[in-house]
């Protein structure tokens, strides 16, 4: 009968459990073992009985009666025994006929039917022993090939045959042949290669290794489809064997094997055929299609596996069985692996296995390797960016968020920076003001048919057919959609924060997790504002933060109540008189790079929050923060300017600076730390004199326009390139990171220090006739005579 049973596809394999996989296997493996073990019993009891029917041979009888008569049972046999005499012809001539036959006494063992088949149960294998009858070992026991048995009406007819056993003389003189052509080989001395020699070698195998991967590649991209287990045998090369070149091999492979899957991937996720599309006949390309993503997913899975097993094996400082490569060497590999890893993450994040890729890849961003470590931040970094729906971002934040746990928030502050490049502008509203709302009435059954002809219900319903089919055919997502997984993946990030600033204030994450509330504060739900700004502050009064981090913490702050936190009464004042007071711990040094968050914090504190600050709020700034502006880099210096600009145009009588008369009773005090008390309009902007003079021409054109009072319009307005840039994009353009100075200072041509101008350069004409006759006279050079000098100074 035809074997009906199909062998399971790899689809259906995807889909059974990995329980039920082990389960089968060992069910096959049970059989298995119970059909061997039957047969080799059935052989057990063939061999046996062969053994028995050999051994066992009709003796005559009276051969037979001297074998089995016992010495103990001698004397009853001679006490039963009946004399011949008292006994008949007849009965004696039978007793003759049967000891012939020797059936009842010595058992027929001719017979065909196999001996164990008669054999009592109540038998002792000790008696079945000592009725086997004895024989000498007088000649070597011949070996015997057991052949297949005959059938006949009596039974089973076992069969053998000797095995030819060749003379000691043919034995040894083969084992010498044997033995001289084992020693044959090693006789030849294997041809030593010097090292120029060697290398060529190794350049050569590895020509050839390079000619068969580029060869393998070629043929899949040319015809993916007809060629897609040509991947399979590009995909065995990862296990080259080759102690020379097997690292160089492995690498080119991985990388060849990653290109050519970023190139033939298909843009959408290739699913598992279900049954009913399975028995369903389809046309010949469309099973062509099939076996193709099929063989595709199939060898991207075993791919991801294969750069799995290397980073596992560098990890944990494991060598395979063949030592092909060492522990050093792996380290390279492994670094090629994740290169690998990191490149499908980001091309391939519509594909299969892409969350497989976001497990591997998110602890490596922990890794004690600072290369490794960065390749992976750099590549949720693009991947972040380059995410336009949010189910990739969703993915990489959720096991962002469980490592940090996990690992009790010891990681890399690296690890939670990347979460600055979520590209999330706007979340779903707060379900009070979805209630308040006015939602979309929708008609009922009954008010289509009174209001709707039966043409216009059908057409509608025609059209809302076409646009589902339109948006299921462009695969576009809805903006609810969006803003749901925006929200989701929000919610997670500020979990995360809330945790660190709960449970690890201490933490070297607090400044990642101050600098990620400072920029998704705006979107924080209301509910947590009032808790969160009190924490902020308590944060910054405790005096145990940097610079920078309280800096974060302002800014987070105004975030907070510059957007929704404005129906909060909530009084920020304790943060403008941090800001205020710790304005002067900038200055050109390292510091130097803070001045942008000062920048971003002042926006937020005046320009977005003019109505909630007083006039002598910001006059002490401005006179601080032109003060600043002396002892900062050019581009901070520029910034500040600029926000001094700012200044001067949004908030009245800022002019009062400019005059040198003191307005009102009090005298400034520029070393009180309260903006509001300290008198600022009382002093003057004589910085704005000194800053005229800066090396800088950005610098110099804030200063003089500044000192006008900094006018739209006019000789004294500023150009468009600096008056429509904000302060921030200002300090970036100005920007002395590169050594470069911007805008780029002129060439001057330098003056020959070993030549005279054509000019005369003595007034005295005398003079000058001199040094010319000096310098056109010939001066005859005669030989000194050191001798002659020498009698003389030894006759004086």
């Amino acid at each position: 009968r035809k074997n009906t049973k199909r062998v399971p596809s790899f689809r259906k394999l995807l889909r059974t459990s990995k329980i039920k996989l082990d389960n089968k296997l060992k069910n096959k493996q049970y059989k298995q073992q119970s059909a061997a073990k039957k047969y080799r019993k059935e052989q057990k009891k063939l061999r046996e009985a062969v053994r028995d029917a050999i051994a066992r041979k009709p003796f005559p009888l009276e051969e037979c009666k001297k074998k089995q008569v016992v010495q103990k049972h001698e004397e009853e046999e001679e006490e039963e025994a009946l004399p011949l005499d008292m006994m008949d012809e007849d009965d004696l001539k039978l007793m003759e006929d049967l000891a012939q036959k020797a059936s009842f006494l010595t058992r027929d063992l001719s017979s065909n039917e196999p001996v164990h088949v008669k054999k009592r149960k109540h038998e002792s294998v000790m008696d079945k022993y000592e009725k086997v009858p004895r024989r000498m070992q007088t000649e070597p026991e011949k070996e015997l090939i057991h052949l297949l048995p005959i059938k006949d009406k009596s039974g089973i007819i076992p069969q053998t045959m000797e095995k030819p056993v060749l003379s000691v003389a043919q034995d040894e003189e083969e084992d010498t042949e044997e033995m001289e052509e084992a020693e044959g080989f090693p006789t030849e001395p294997l041809p030593v290669l010097s090292p120029e020699e060697m290398a060529a070698q190794r350049r050569q195998k590895l020509q050839e290794r390079k000619m068969h991967i580029a060869a393998l590649a070629s043929a899949i991209l040319s015809e993916p489809d007809s060629n897609i287990k040509k991947l399979k045998e590009l995909r065995a090369m990862l296990m080259e064997q080759d102690p020379n070149v097997a690292v160089i091999v492995r690498k080119l492979v991985m990388v060849s094997l990653m290109e050519i899957f970023k190139d033939i991937v298909p843009s959408y996720k290739i699913r598992p055929l279900t049954e009913a599309e399975k028995a369903t006949k389809v046309k010949k390309e469309t099973q062509k299609l099939r076996e193709f993503e099929e063989g595709l997913v199939s060898q991207y899975k075993f791919y991801l596996e294969n750069l799995e097993q290397t980073i596992k094996d560098w990890k944990q400082r494991k060598l395979k069985k063949s030592n092909v490569i060492s522990l050093k060497a792996y380290k390279g590999l492994a670094e090629i692996a994740v290169k690998c890893l990191c490149e499908l993450l980001v091309a391939l994040p519509h594909f299969n296995f892409h969350n497989n890729i976001i497990v591997l890849i998110v602890p490596l961003m922990n890794d004690a390797s600072k290369m490794i470590s960065e390749l992976c931040c750099e590549a949720v970094r693009k991947l972040f960016k380059q995410d336009k729906l949010g189910y990739a971002s969703l993915g990489v934040v959720k096991v962002i968020s469980g490592l940090v746990r996990g690992r009790n928030y010891d990681v890399r502050p690296e690890v939670l920076k990347v979460f600055l490049h979520l590209r999330i502008k706007e979340v779903e509203l707060q379900k009070d003001a979805e209630d308040i709302a006015p939602k979309k009435k929708f008609m009922t059954y009954k008010e289509k048919r009174k209001n709707l002809s039966r043409m216009q219900r059908k057409w509608r319903k025609a059209e809302e057919k076409l646009e589902r089919e339109l948006l299921e055919a462009e695969a576009s997502e809805s903006k609810e959609k969006k803003l749901k997984l925006h929200t989701e993946t929000l919610n997670i990030v500020f979990v995360t924060y809330f945790r660190i600033l709960k449970k690890a204030q201490k933490s070297p994450l607090l400044p990642a997790v101050l600098e990620g509330l400072a920029k998704f504060a705006h979107l924080i739900n209301v509910e947590f504002f009032d808790d969160l700004v009190i924490v902020l502050h308590s944060l910054i009064a405790s005096g145990g933060l940097s610079y920078r981090e309280s800096l974060h913490c302002i800014l987070s702050a105004f975030h907070i109540l510059s957007g929704q936190g404005d129906v909060l009464n909530i009084d920020p004042m304790k943060f403008y008189t941090h800001l205020y007071k710790t304005l002067f711990s900038l200055h050109a040094g390292r510091s130097n790079d803070d001045v942008e968050i000062v920048l971003q914090c002042l926006d937020v504190m005046f320009a977005k929050r003019r109505k909630q600050v007083s006039q002598q709020r910001a006059l002490a700034f401005l006179k601080r923060l032109s003060t600043l502006a002396l002892h900062v880099l050019p581009n901070s210096s520029a910034g500040i300017l600029a926000t001094n600009r700012i200044f001067m145009q949004m908030f009245p009588r800022m002019d009062l600076l400019l005059d040198n008369e003191s307005q009102g009773s009090g005298v400034y005090l520029p070393e009180l730390d309260e903006p509001e008390h300290c008198n600022a309009q009382n002093t003057a902007l004589w910085e704005l004199h000194l800053l005229q003079r800066h090396y800088h021409p950005a610098v110099r054109m804030f200063a003089a326009h500044l000192s006008v009072g900094a006018p739209a319009e006019g000789s004294a307005a500023l150009p468009l390139d600096l008056s429509q840039r904000p302060a921030t994009e200002l300090f970036e353009a100005y920007s002395m990171r590169g050594m470069t100075f911007n805008p780029p200072v002129a060439a001057v041509t330098p003056r020959r220090k070993d030549t005279f101008p054509q000019t005369d350069v003595f007034l005295d004409e005398g003079l000058n006739k001199q040094l010319e006759q000096h310098s056109a006279a010939t001066v005859g050079h005669r030989p000194l005579d050191f001798a002659r000098h020498l009698k003389e100074s030894s006759l004086l």
